[in-house]
């Protein structure tokens, strides 16, 4: 991304964010050579934007342009009497990396997760993503703990 010396916009994703988020989220999609059904991404944009949901997302925007999204969700935890926050997905235009949109979305993400009494905000890459990887661990050190997923 160009920058014309303004930083990112970070702002909830509204109605209007619709064909952006789908398009970045395509892309993200793509990226980790994932398929998700037209229902699933549909009830998932639903959820987004429904403020009774434990579901919300943040979108990036660089010169009126939406340039990045974070899908985030609150869930309970049986280590203590407040949520956890996970950052779900978290995807920015190839053309608009490196230019703090990413960061700016992970930060606002924390607040958030802070406003909401969260004591926890984690999330995970793949091995592979070298380039987020780089990002993630000036925010935080990464842990310890290997995910095992079992497909039901």
């Amino acid at each position: 991304m160009t920058q014309s010396g303004s930083d990112p916009v970070i702002r909830p994703a509204t109605p209007q964010d619709e064909a952006d988020w789908r398009r970045l989220w395509a892309g993200y999609l793509k990226f980790y050579r994932a398929a998700v059904p037209e229902a699933a991404t549909a009830a998932t944009w639903a959820r987004l934007l429904d403020e009774g949901s434990d579901m919300a997302c943040l979108v990036a925007e660089h010169e009126g342009r939406v340039v990045g999204i974070c899908n985030y969700l609150f869930h309970a935890s049986t280590w203590s009497t407040q949520p956890i926050a996970y950052l779900q997905d978290l995807y920015v235009d190839r053309d608009a990396r490196g230019a703090g949109a990413a960061r700016a979305l992970i930060l606002a993400c924390e607040d958030a997760a802070r406003k909401a009494g969260a004591f926890r905000l984690y999330w995970q890459t793949q091995e592979y993503n070298g380039a987020a990887r780089s990002l993630y661990d000036t925010i935080v050190p990464r842990s310890s703990f290997i995910v095992y997923r079992m497909p039901l």
